[in-house]
């Protein structure tokens, strides 16, 4: 087994600033250093409505289409995506901050409140979908997963809609564009 002292290794020296414990408090801070696509997740209709501002969705395969969203299970959002069984996965654009400061409850906003402001339609599934969105991913829930304070729910997509432009990026409590 080779073993390399720091002063051995070429390049430059990397170093902790500081060493957290293994806690809520530490993993939050560690996962706000990285960056990550901004999505509003929506679902409901009519006062029904609310939704949540994640960078936790990703594409869980892409053959099949299947897309995976981690929501807080003490949220507004999953007891209605439950409900309905059904969420849409809007990527948004540097022109939606404040659409992403509304569905994160910014200001108190709550449930169908979260959507003033903003064009919205539906597609296959009946979740709103924001009309200028990025991109828009309207999906059927297929299965949904509890662990801990988190469900991870995992959509069957049913339609696409592509809106163009480039998605906000969030990192260290601050959005982010990419020219």
């Amino acid at each position: 087994m080779n073993v390399f002292v720091a002063s051995e290794l070429s390049g430059p020296r990397i170093r902790p600033v500081y060493d957290r414990p293994a806690d809520p408090a530490g993993l939050k801070e560690a996962l706000r250093t990285l960056g990550g696509g901004v999505s509003v997740i929506t679902a409901g209709e009519g006062e029904e409505r609310s939704g949540a501002t994640v960078t936790s969705a990703t594409a869980l395969s892409v053959d099949p289409p299947r897309m995976l969203v981690s929501l807080n299970r003490s949220s507004s959002t999953w007891p209605v995506v439950e409900r309905y069984g059904h969420f849409a996965v809007n990527v948004i654009g540097a022109d939606h901050q404040e659409v992403a400061h509304r569905f994160a409850g910014v200001g108190g906003l709550r449930g169908s409140e979260r959507y003033l402001g903003a064009e919205w339609t539906r597609l296959a599934s009946g979740a709103p979908v924001l009309e200028d969105a990025v991109a828009a991913l309207d999906c059927e829930v297929e299965e949904a997963i509890e662990r801990h304070s988190h469900v991870i729910v995992i959509g069957r997509v049913l339609s696409i809609r592509l809106g163009g432009g480039n998605s906000l990026l969030y990192q260290n409590g601050r959005y982010h564009s990419v020219a």
